[in-house]
């Protein structure tokens, strides 16, 4: 039989032997990756049910970091001058602390529950910030409790599901940083956090080997065109304008995470 690029863990199916949607849907999937690691928010959460209605809930999590990982590098790169690392220090640990929980109860907890309650939190949050900025107030909650729900809430959803990006779009919308700084301390933020994952994902739960990352690659020029899409998108937006395309595509992953 003919070696597949692919892991062989049920329900894995052969790039060869997929149907042409499921196909579409990888390859999109690949493309949404380096748009939005380029910063457009929101569309990063589209790929995890798309990528779990592929390959499975657990073992698309192998295929996709590190297609996260590729694109994190294009994205460093890229905002190498803009990042924030006062914020970026306050959240590793707390984030690291996430990652180790979802390690030991990924097996254990609903991910149909986790979502929902993830999604409703996202939610109130993001009416607390449009409140706030209805109200025009400049207070910030830049405290050790709000780091510390964030990092720790985003460190579970990313290790659980790769659905951490509307965590820490809030916890950086909260803060008020400018277009490319936002975009900048984000892409340092997961390419760290992203990183810390893969042992855990080779050694714990084996779904990362030389197959997925062969896998990857093949898909690695979908990532760069998703990424240059993305980065003409974003230059395109206004600051404020921007800002409020994030609080609207945070609010719809939220919803995506509500129904899914």
């Amino acid at each position: 039989m003919h070696r597949s690029i692919f892991l062989s863990l049920p329900p894995m199916e052969y790039l060869r032997d997929l149907d042409l949607l499921s196909l579409v849907l990888v390859l999109f999937s690949a493309f949404l990756v380096g748009a939005s690691k380029a910063g457009i928010k929101g569309v990063g959460l589209l790929i995890v049910p798309l990528m779990a209605g592929v390959f499975g809930a657990k073992p698309s999590t192998g295929i996709v970091l590190p297609m996260l990982i590729m694109a994190d590098v294009m994205a460093v790169i890229y905002y190498r001058k803009s990042v924030n690392w006062r914020y970026i220090f306050k959240l590793i640990p707390w984030a690291l602390a996430g990652v180790v929980a979802g390690v030991i109860t990924g097996d254990l907890i609903n991910e149909k529950y986790f979502k929902w309650l993830l999604g409703t939190i996202i939610i109130a949050m993001l009416l607390m910030l449009i409140n706030n900025d209805r109200k025009k107030s400049d207070k910030i909650p830049d405290n050790r409790l709000f780091a510390a729900l964030m990092g720790t809430s985003g460190g579970f959803a990313t290790m659980v599901g790769n659905a951490a990006g509307p965590v820490f779009s809030i916890y950086l919308l909260s803060m008020k940083l400018p277009k490319r700084e936002f975009i900048g301390t984000g892409a340092w933020f997961f390419f760290v956090i992203n990183l810390t994952k893969v042992p855990f994902h080779i050694f714990v739960w084996k779904t990362i080997d030389l197959k997925t990352l062969q896998a990857d690659l093949v898909l690695l020029p979908l990532i760069v065109v998703g990424m240059l899409a993305g980065i003409r998108m974003v230059n395109l937006f206004p600051e404020r304008a921007y800002r409020y395309f994030v609080i609207i595509m945070t609010f719809i992953a939220a919803v995506i995470m509500l129904l899914s």
